[in-house]
């Protein structure tokens, strides 16, 4: 089967997973404690409001409606970018905006980790392997164990304290200095927006202040990613290919990153994909405790005031996000090992 067509049948097999987790989404949202309704006029001041202002407010928004015709309407409104308005967070601002405002520091954060994550925890993965059972072995398995048992909010509250404000080596909180303002928005990336904007100078600014979430986020990644490098590793020194390529007499280096690693990394990529939906989630908890505001700040406010379309946005954006990155770590497989074939 060919590559085109194999990526289509993963889409079309994916496409049930994306209505499942939608209309799960909508039960569950309308099931939520409160209402945006009543968060709404709180916000403006009402707070004991009459049951007409709050039946007008409804039927102005669909809610008096069945919920079928509810469920339906918001199926199309989602698939056709008609994501609303907020309701109780940013009163009658477009949900779209509000969520591309957020979304670009939330990607800055994911990618960022990813990154550095992959790159150190294969190499200490690696280097676990060689000298397995030996000082290195050790030092690595014991900081990989830290890793994977520390909740990202503790860790990240131990960074804040010790890193931000005892040091003051970093920002502990926030993403761009006060005496900062952001610049003109055209991508909705600072970095991007800062180099074509000249305005270099936010630049250093902002990597200073997400060194602390992003070291956060990438070290429980980093964890994860290796131990299984690790695994693979030493299971496939182990295989018959490796010791031919030592009998021939290929130096020690080559055998490990040109014969081993290769081969043991497709684990190590099922890892990486699937840490992405681990990484969003953990995003929501890190950007609340360093008070960035990004698309997981934004899902909290989003719970706690009731906002129905906010919610069905995000988690429509990130359900894409991951069905997405799980067909490209497919296709990856068949990069890194010609034996598999698409199927």
């Amino acid at each position: 089967m060919s590559l085109i067509k194999f990526i289509i049948r993963r889409i079309i097999v994916m496409i049930p997973v994306l209505f499942g987790v939608l209309t799960i989404t909508f039960i569950l949202s309308r099931m939520m404690p409160g209402d945006p309704i009543t968060a709404r006029l709180a916000a403006a001041g009402l707070h004991n409001p009459s049951v007409d202002q709050l039946n007008q407010l409804k039927r102005q928004l669909g809610l008096l409606d069945p919920i079928i015709v509810q469920y339906f309407r918001y199926l199309g409104d989602l698939f056709t970018g008609n994501w609303g308005v907020s309701v109780s967070i940013v009163r009658n601002q477009p949900v779209w905006d509000l969520v591309m405002t957020r979304f670009p520091i939330t990607i800055d954060l994911t990618v960022f980790s990813i990154i550095i994550a992959s790159y150190l925890g294969t190499k200490a993965g690696v280097v676990s392997a060689v000298h397995r059972n030996k000082t290195p072995d050790t030092i690595v398995r014991g900081l990989a164990l830290i890793g994977v048992a520390l909740p990202v909010f503790f860790l990240g509250m131990i960074l804040q304290y010790t890193l931000g404000y005892q040091l003051g080596w970093f920002e502990p909180v926030g993403f761009l200095s006060a005496e900062y303002e952001m610049p003109e928005r055209i991508t909705g990336f600072i970095i991007f927006d800062s180099l074509i904007s000249g305005e270099w100078y936010l630049i250093g600014d902002y990597i200073w202040h997400m060194f602390l979430p992003v070291f956060c986020l990438s070290f429980l990644m980093l964890a994860s990613i290796t131990r299984q490098t690790r695994s693979s590793m030493l299971e496939v020194m182990e295989q018959d290919f490796v010791r031919t390529a030592r009998a021939k007499g290929c130096k020690e280096k080559t055998v490990i990153h040109s014969h081993t690693l290769r081969n043991a990394l497709i684990p190590t990529v099922t890892v990486i994909g699937l840490s992405i939906a681990g990484l969003l989630g953990g995003a929501v908890l890190t950007e609340t405790t360093f008070a960035i505001n990004g698309m997981g700040s934004l899902f909290i406010d989003a719970i706690l005031q009731t906002d129905y379309w906010v919610i069905d946005a995000l988690v429509f954006l990130i359900t894409i996000i991951f069905i997405t990155a799980n067909l490209i770590t497919d296709v990856i497989y068949a990069m890194l090992d010609p034996r598999i074939r698409y199927t």
